[in-house]
């Protein structure tokens, strides 16, 4: 079984994690976890994480740890690595003929 394993399953069928496994699989804090629920990079349903929003975490101090970022510039390049991959995948819709 994966370290990514359900908790839960929310009414829309996304698994979901507590905090603190979501903290433990991340190695940070349910305080940290806390802190990026504020800034609004994810969102949980109660206390619970949905998978995606687990990889976000996971993404974000990957990129603390190995760019030197704080919280809020992790954050900003993860949204803008996400929206570029969504406008060049619409890019890439529109190519098609």
């Amino acid at each position: 079984m994966s370290s990514l394993s359900r908790d839960v399953i929310s009414q829309q069928g996304d698994d979901l994690i507590s905090f603190e496994r979501v903290a433990t699989i991340t190695q940070t804090s349910v305080t940290t976890i806390q802190c990026f629920i504020r800034l609004g990079v994810i969102e949980p349903e109660g206390s619970m994480l949905r998978q995606e929003d687990t990889l976000r975490v996971i993404k974000i101090m990957r990129l603390r740890r190995d760019l030197g970022l704080n919280l809020i510039g992790a954050a900003m390049v993860l949204e803008l690595t996400e929206e570029n991959h969504r406008l060049r995948s619409q890019l890439n819709a529109l190519r098609q003929p």
